[in-house]
């Protein structure tokens, strides 16, 4: 498998290097500014897991795309949590990982601190948590992840379909405006009982956090 993307990949124009176990994967991104890295989860010697959680502690913020035979809401969200941008279950189309890729090559290199923070607002992926100041805000899992997801671009308007792909899976069929019910709920739970308007709507574009969030009148 290793070999075949190696060859997809160099007849797409790029240099890729490959390596077979944890430690020397980690061992080589610290060694070279990559573009991007294609990781998987089941590696000897340090998981995937392991591995990009040491390169984010490191510093190192290179986009990382999870590849992995495991399927399930709760694998995923252990990748996201450890630093992934994203996560692709096998067998998979190389078109698709393909097109994943170049979109996450696209974002760039964007810091991803363990503890997210727009003003007296505190998301924590590890723990699943959140704060506004000292008071806990308590959130399902599906609200967490959308909120997270605007946290990681505070600032950035982001489309409806943007939070689907990232928080839903690909199998999602229903509604896009299921996106404009949990964005109401962070409100009514993160905003409201705070006196704060931090999440705004942009019109015809989607939603911002916004980084210096305005006091509700």
């Amino acid at each position: 498998m290793a070999e075949l993307l190696r060859r997809g990949l160099v007849g797409e124009g790029w240099a890729v290097d490959v390596v077979h176990d944890g430690p020397s994967g980690l061992e080589r991104a610290g060694e070279n500014p990559y573009d991007a890295i294609v990781l998987d989860v089941m590696l000897p010697g340090l998981n995937g897991y392991a591995v990009c959680g040491r390169l984010r502690e490191a510093g190192i913020w290179a986009p990382v795309l999870m590849l992995t035979a495991m399927d399930g809401e709760y694998d995923e969200a252990e990748g996201l949590d450890v630093g992934a941008d994203d996560y692709v279950t096998k067998p998979f189309s190389f078109v698709t990982l393909l097109a994943r890729l170049r979109a996450l090559m696209r974002r760039g290199q964007p810091q991803r601190p363990a503890v997210l923070r727009i003003g007296d607002l505190e998301v924590d992926p590890a723990a699943r948590q959140c704060r506004r100041g000292t008071v806990p805000v308590a959130l399902t899992a599906r609200e967490f992840s959308v909120l997270e997801y605007l946290a990681r671009r505070g600032g950035q308007t982001v489309t409806k379909t943007e939070i689907l792909e990232h928080v839903w899976d690909d199998r999602f069929d229903g509604d896009v405006n299921v996106v404009e019910v949990y964005v109401s709920v962070l409100r009514r739970k993160i905003d409201t009982p705070f006196g704060r308007r931090s999440i705004r709507t942009v019109r015809g574009a989607g939603y911002r956090l916004e980084v210096s969030p305005e006091t509700a009148c």
